[in-house]
C-alpha cells in the first residue's frame, strides 16, 4: 500500500513540476505579389517562368513554403495601378514590379510593403529612386544599365 502511495505521490509531484507545453504555431508562409506585362494566367510567359525557376533554385516551393500572387497586365500598361492596388489589398509581404509605370503605381499604392523593382531603365534618371546605393523608402531592386555601361564595356574590350 505504501508503494502505491509513494508512486502516486511521485507522479503527482512530477506532473505538478512539469511545464505546460504549447503547440508550435505554424510559420507564416510569405506571400509575394508579382506583376508582369507579358503573358496571362494560362500562358505565364518568360518573366513569370524565370521568377518561378529562381524561387525553385532557392528552395522555395509554391503553395508549400511560399505563395505567389501573379498579376498580368497583358500588355496594357494602364492596368498596372489597379493590379498593384489589388495586391496591396491582399496584404502581400513584398511586391515585385517591372518597368517605370508599375513601379510608380506601387510607390503610390504603399509606403510599407517592400517593393522590388526590375527595370532596364536608369531608376535614378527616371526619378524612381534617390540613388542606386540608397534608393530610399520601401524600394530596392535591380537594373540593367546597358546604355550607360556601353562606353565602359568598349573601353575594357579595347584594353583586352
Amino acid at each position: 500500500m505504501s508503494k502505491k502511495i509513494f508512486c502516486l505521490t511521485l507522479c503527482a509531484l512530477l506532473l505538478a513540476l512539469s511545464f505546460p507545453v504549447e503547440a508550435q504555431q505554424p510559420k507564416k508562409v510569405p506571400r509575394i505579389g508579382f506583376v508582369t506585362p507579358i503573358g496571362d494566367p494560362n500562358t505565364p510567359g518568360p518573366q513569370a517562368e524565370a521568377f518561378r525557376q529562381g524561387l525553385r533554385d532557392l528552395g522555395y516551393i509554391e503553395g508549400k513554403n511560399i505563395l505567389v500572387e501573379y498579376r498580368y497586365t497583358e500588355g496594357k500598361g494602364d492596368r498596372n495601378p489597379s493590379l498593384v492596388a489589388e495586391l496591396v489589398q491582399l496584404k502581400v509581404d513584398v511586391l515585385v514590379v517591372p518597368g517605370p509605370v508599375a513601379i510608380r503605381a506601387a510607390m503610390q499604392a504603399t509606403k510599407t510593403i517592400p517593393i522590388v523593382i526590375v527595370t532596364p531603365v536608369d531608376p535614378v534618371a527616371a526619378g524612381l529612386i534617390d540613388s542606386l546605393a540608397r534608393p530610399g523608402g520601401n524600394v530596392t531592386g535591380i537594373t540593367r544599365l546597358t546604355q550607360e555601361l556601353s562606353g565602359k564595356r568598349l573601353e575594357l574590350l579595347r584594353e583586352i
